[in-house]
C-alpha cells in the first residue's frame, strides 16, 4: 500500500516563502516520475509540477520562475520550494505519482489513474 504523507504547508503573506515535503513509502520510489498537485476549494486538482527520476523537471506556467520540485531518492522524499506567493496559490497540496505525458507546451496528468492521496498539505496565502 502507497502512503504519502505531504508536510510543510502554512499561511504566509503574499510573497512570501514555503517549503513543503513528501514522504512516500511502499513503492518504487526512486524509478517513478512523482508530481505535486494542488486543488483549491471549487477546482479540479491540477498538476503544478513534476519531477522524473532522472531529475528532470517541468511545472505548470502558474507557477514557473517561483516554484522548484526536488527530490532525495536516499528519503524517498519529494519537495515543493515555492517564492513569492500569490493569494491564487493558495489549495490543499498533494503529492503523487506523475501518469501522463509532457510536452513543449505543458504536461497532462491522468490523475483518474491515481487511487491513493495523501491528506494533502494547506497552504494559505494573505493579500
Amino acid at each position: 500500500q502507497v502512503q504519502l504523507v505531504e508536510s510543510g504547508g502554512g499561511l504566509v503573506q503574499a510573497g512570501g516563502s514555503l517549503r513543503l515535503s513528501c514522504v512516500a513509502s511502499g513503492s518504487t520510489f526512486s524509478i517513478n516520475a512523482m508530481g505535486w498537485y494542488r486543488q483549491a476549494p471549487g477546482k479540479q486538482r491540477e498538476l503544478v509540477a513534476v519531477i522524473r527520476s532522472s531529475g528532470a523537471t517541468n511545472y505548470a506556467d502558474s507557477v514557473k520562475g517561483r516554484f522548484t520540485i526536488s527530490r532525495d531518492n536516499d528519503k524517498n522524499t519529494v519537495y515543493l520550494q515555492m517564492k513569492s506567493l500569490k493569494p491564487e496559490d493558495a489549495a490543499v497540496y498533494y503529492c503523487n505519482e506523475f501518469r501522463g505525458y509532457c510536452t513543449t507546451y505543458g504536461c497532462s496528468a491522468r490523475v483518474h489513474e491515481l487511487d491513493y492521496w495523501g491528506q494533502g498539505t494547506q497552504v494559505s496565502v494573505s493579500s
